[in-house]
């Protein structure tokens, strides 16, 4: 018998973080001790609910609700036992409760489908999944921010197309990274907004001639909405579901992994600026070298972000050429292997940012050792003396050009020798004949921090803007637990009020 490729990675990808599964567990919306929010577990909620409801609107005899009332709650409570059976699908759920309460608990059945029931339990356990992510998320991006606001002023080199590019503030740079996980929040708040539908009552594709109260029943289970066309609920909407949240995964997983690279080329120097704190799962000494110390939690953070992706593929493969509705991309355990990917790489990622250690010293070396402030010089002849920044740049590319020739740093250049290159590079336009920068502001030009400081974009790594800007970051973590929060709230309160009406159907 061979197994399906996306449960065998799904089965690998488990079985090596439990450290991650534990932590999942942790964060379960029912908390340590209750039973979990499973499949059977929603099973009998529906159940629940289309007892109360059908009871009390004319669509099932009340007379009978306490004897099925009576036979659910066995069923439920057998299930709910130490190795009880918990049957994951309503064709396996039925029996047991036939065996509890006789066929007349069929009537229960009325105007519903599994294609309805399943895709509600889906959607149901689907959201709580979002949940656990969104608070991970949430994590991960208050470590991101709180690092930027302890670095706001700490000057490091920021690097495009792999080359030292410019001085930047190591907290600017990581409230833009913190800016993506954000955007992964709001697909998360968006995302859960479609997802938290009830499907409940729409039957196979078409509805039913029994006048169900769905709205009561979505009520009942904390779903504020209605997938409102039948067809939809169990046919094409259900199948939307996994392949939406597969882009979220993906997209965590891009981000974590796009930090984890930038931050594994420091390694790959001699005399690097930002490490990993050494020991324990950070880094691990070469079996072989023993001057190497490998960084294996950047490696194992992008292997997870790696598998994440693996694992986000398949709703999206498998969704594609089959007819609506068909099962390919539903499955529960493999859409929960995929999120608790997406989890793991935000935890280790968690771990990444605090395991880091930044030699403030060298990254200030390194940007004077290079020209990554020469940009400044043709800013400023054109900012404050009007000359087109095409001819500014061409005067500092010849200085930068002059320096690696003869081995000179930005701190040791010979102001005698930029205003000679200068005079060269403008001689027959109409810029001033003589560099107009003095020499102090020439080497104020080429100071990293004096630079950063003195930026004036929105959105800057200036000091004003870097506390405006954190500021917003803490608002909007703020708000984003909040959603959590209240999320969980209304479910959990649906819940209770479910459980409350129906225990006024058993007999005492």
């Amino acid at each position: 018998m061979t197994c399906h490729p996306t449960r065998r990675i799904a089965a690998i990808l488990l079985a090596g973080t439990l450290f991650h599964a534990q932590a999942a567990a942790a964060q379960d919306p029912a908390g340590p001790d209750a039973p979990p929010r499973d499949e059977f577990f929603w099973l009998g909620q529906m159940n629940k609910a289309s007892l109360v409801i059908n009871s009390q609107e004319g669509l099932l005899d009340p007379a009978l609700a306490p004897d099925i009332a009576e036979a659910l709650a066995g069923v439920i409570a057998a299930g709910d036992a130490p190795d009880g059976e918990r049957p994951r699908t309503v064709i396996s759920f039925e029996p047991l409760l036939i065996d509890a309460g006789g066929p007349q608990v069929t009537l229960l059945h009325a105007g519903r489908s599994s294609q309805d029931m399943h895709a509600t339990f889906r959607a149901a356990m689907l959201r709580d999944k979002m949940l656990e992510l969104a608070d991970q998320l949430h994590a991960t991006t208050t470590t991101m921010v709180d690092l930027a606001e302890r670095h706001a002023g700490t000057i490091v080199p920021n690097y495009t197309n792999g080359v030292a590019a410019q001085p930047n503030s190591l907290g600017h740079y990581l409230l833009g990274h913190a800016a993506g996980l954000d955007r992964d929040a709001q697909r998360i708040r968006e995302a859960y907004a479609r997802i938290d539908r009830s499907a409940m009552g729409t039957t196979v594709l078409n509805g039913t001639s029994w006048p169900l109260n769905r709205q009561r029943m979505a009520e009942y289970l904390g779903f504020p909405a209605l997938v409102e066309n039948a067809y939809d609920a169990s046919q094409i909407s259900s199948m939307d579901h996994p392949v939406e949240v597969a882009g979220i995964v993906t997209s965590v997983a891009l981000h974590s992994g796009n930090l984890v690279e930038d931050i594994m080329t420091q390694y790959a120097q001699t005399r690097p600026w930002m490490l990993l704190e050494e020991g324990g799962e950070n880094t691990y000494v070469s079996s072989a070298m023993p001057q190497k110390r490998n960084p294996g939690l950047l490696n194992n953070t992008r292997s997870d972000a790696s598998q994440a992706i693996a694992l986000a593929m398949g709703p999206v493969l498998q969704t594609h050429n089959i007819t609506p509705g068909m099962p390919d991309p539903k499955d529960v355990a493999d859409n929960a292997a995929m999120v608790d990917a997406g989890i793991a790489t935000l935890s280790r990622l968690d771990a990444v940012l605090q395991a880091l250690v930044i030699d403030q010293d060298r990254a200030l070396e390194e940007l004077n050792s290079d020209w990554t402030a020469s940009q400044e010089i043709a800013d400023r002849l054109m900012r404050d003396h009007g000359l087109p920044f095409r001819e500014g740049h061409h005067v500092a590319s010849e200085i930068v050009t002059h320096a690696r020739q003869n081995g000179i740093g930005p701190l040791d250049f010979p102001y005698a020798e930029a205003q000679r290159i200068y005079a060269d590079a403008v001689a027959g336009t109409d810029a001033p004949a003589d560099l107009p920068l003095t020499q102090e502001q020439f080497r104020q030009a080429l100071d990293p921090a004096a630079i950063v400081a003195a930026r004036a974009t929105s959105g800057g790594p200036q000091p004003q803007e870097m506390t405006r800007m954190i500021g917003t970051a803490r608002a909007r973590l703020d708000d984003h637990a909040g959603w959590i929060a209240a999320r969980r709230g209304h479910v959990d309160a649906a819940l209770d009020r479910l459980d409350a009406d129906f225990d006024g159907l058993t007999r005492d």
